[in-house]
């Protein structure tokens, strides 16, 4: 099977083995995105809801560098330092994917790969190829 990779071109892309999606068939999948700028700085340092926000940005960034968008979105796994936080984690996922309600799970993990990140997020999508 083809696949089809896109780096977002940080620095734990290349140290860890990995790409920021890849799509093999019609199915894309999306690794776990937290809320960083163009060049690499964490966004809204603590802040959950503004973290979701942007890392859901940088998620459809990702689709849609593979040709497709949120609304191709299936799944989607929120990984969060403060489970207390689940309302606003939760308040900007529904915001961002509205009726296409992907299937989710929310789930509490000790630390992320930044002191100043609280939410990381993957999703999966499907598209159909061109083929």
């Amino acid at each position: 099977m083809e696949r089809e990779r896109v780096s977002s071109g940080t620095e734990w892309e290349s140290a860890v083995g990995y790409s920021r999606a890849v799509r093999a068939g019609d199915t894309i999948h999306v690794s776990g995105t937290t809320a960083t700028d163009a060049d690499g700085s964490v966004v809204a340092p603590g802040e959950p809801y503004a973290q979701t926000e942007r890392a859901i940005e940088n998620v459809a960034a990702a689709l849609s560098r593979l040709d497709a968008s949120i609304s191709d979105v299936v799944r989607t796994r929120l990984f969060v330092t403060d489970i207390g936080d689940w309302e606003a984690v939760g308040r900007a996922h529904a915001e961002a994917f509205g009726a296409v309600r992907p299937a989710t799970s929310m789930v509490q993990v000790e630390r992320l790969i930044h002191p100043d990140l609280v939410v990381e997020v993957e999703a999966t999508a499907k598209r159909p190829t061109d083929d």
